[in-house]
């Protein structure tokens, strides 16, 4: 069948229970415009479809997450080009459209312009390697799991608070076990009371408590600051229980999921040279490669430390040049990966520390002394990575030709 246009592009909003296709040809024309329901089926039509009207067609999208999985696999195998405008260019891009709304169909019809007028632009996409997908899969959950713990935290302190406030200040209880066990039974001053410091102590050993004298003389302490008892309080204590029991089997799930993810991670060949590096643990190296994946995406250690944030952008104009400023658009949750890596091998002798103390002497904060350090480790975990050696305070020696 001969086909009347050499090329078309193709943008797709996507969303999770339909995606938005929108086809241009090389003057911006709009070919079709149609809605497609995420399924196997009619996303295979669309593929057909498109593929009929031209000879060659580039794809666009503007999400690379869980909701588009299934279309990047099926583009992917059928041998189609596909690459990735994020959403912030889609939506500044809308203002130089006609009209002040915003649909589905122009979101489409936007991310298939920007592609034909900028086409080398964006980064394309392609299937990543089973681990990293395992890995982004795992690290994700494990996000959530950790931002449901801080909620189940605010909400039993909250609630501790209208109990006794000498007992919700007694104890840090998202860094101590101890304590949640002791509220699976006793959240009351009168109930503290009662038990006593040594029989509580005893309750608490034989549940392997860590520092239980510790733990039942604070709580006794503060239970005895208050007599009075206040409105609701039986019904208060319930739900502390409640909380206390979902909180300790919510740990117990961060630590098997920490546990996959360690695993996980360690089966890939450069986990032993990302976690040499002071300060990268198994979880920011699981996060790390979920992220950057195999380091193909990035031509060197600049453009690895600008998409992390930690490489100034220039802010030049007229007769004012280099003025240099903290980036706007980066991955956040990458450079908060080198910024606590910085910050735990900046704890310890060794060179990190010396460098960040250096940039201290010179005047800077805290934090940009840090900055400073994470930037500097970039180009150390590139170059470890492009050689596969590990990490070595004193820097290898060059032998002569």
């Amino acid at each position: 069948m001969s086909t009347s246009h050499a090329r078309i592009w193709a943008g797709i909003d996507a969303g999770k229970g339909h995606h938005w296709a929108v086809a241009v040809d090389a003057d911006g024309e709009t070919l079709f415009s149609t809605k497609v329901i995420n399924d196997e089926a009619q996303i295979l039509t669309l593929i057909e479809t498109v593929r009929e009207r031209a000879d060659e067609v580039r794809w666009a999208v503007d999400i690379s997450g869980r909701a588009s999985t299934l279309l990047l696999a099926l583009l992917i195998a059928h041998g189609q080009q596909v690459v990735y405008v994020p959403g912030r260019t889609v939506n500044r891009m809308s203002g130089a459209y006609r009209g002040e709304g915003k649909t589905d169909a122009k979101d489409a019809r936007v991310i298939a312009d920007t592609a034909r007028m900028r086409p080398k632009d964006f980064t394309a996409l392609s299937t990543p390697p089973e681990l990293v997908t395992t890995l982004q899969l795992l690290t994700h959950y494990r996000a959530d799991l950790v931002a449901d713990r801080v909620r189940l935290i605010n909400r039993l302190r909250d609630l501790l608070v209208g109990i006794c406030p000498a007992l919700e200040r007694a104890f840090d209880y998202s860094a101590a076990k101890g304590p949640v066990v002791m509220l699976t039974e006793y959240q009351t001053p009168a109930a503290l009371r009662r038990i006593g410091v040594k029989r509580l102590t005893t309750w608490l050993e034989r549940r392997k408590v860590r520092g239980a004298g510790d733990v039942a003389a604070k709580a006794v302490e503060a239970a005895q600051s208050q007599m009075a008892e206040l409105p609701s309080e039986q019904r208060a204590a319930e739900l502390v229980c409640d909380l206390a029991h979902q909180l300790l089997a919510l740990d117990e799930r961060i630590k098997d999921n920490d546990r996959e993810i360690r695993e996980t991670f360690r089966s890939d060949e450069r986990a032993e040279i990302i976690e040499s590096l002071p300060g990268m643990g198994p979880i920011l190296g699981a996060e790390f490669v979920a992220i950057v994946g195999d380091l193909s995406g990035y031509r060197d250690a600049g453009r690895l430390a600008s998409h992390a944030g930690l490489a100034p952008v220039a802010r030049d104009s007229g007769r004012r040049t280099g003025n240099y400023h903290r980036p706007q658009r980066y991955h956040r949750r990458l450079r908060h990966i080198f910024y606590l890596a910085a910050q735990t091998a900046m704890m310890r002798p060794g060179p990190s520390r010396d460098y960040y103390l250096k940039k201290r002497s010179e005047g800077l904060l805290h934090t940009q002394a840090l900055l400073a350090l994470a930037r500097r480790r970039v180009d150390v975990l590139w170059a470890m990575l492009r050689d596969k050696r590990l990490f070595t305070s004193a820097p290898p020696v060059t032998q002569a030709a």
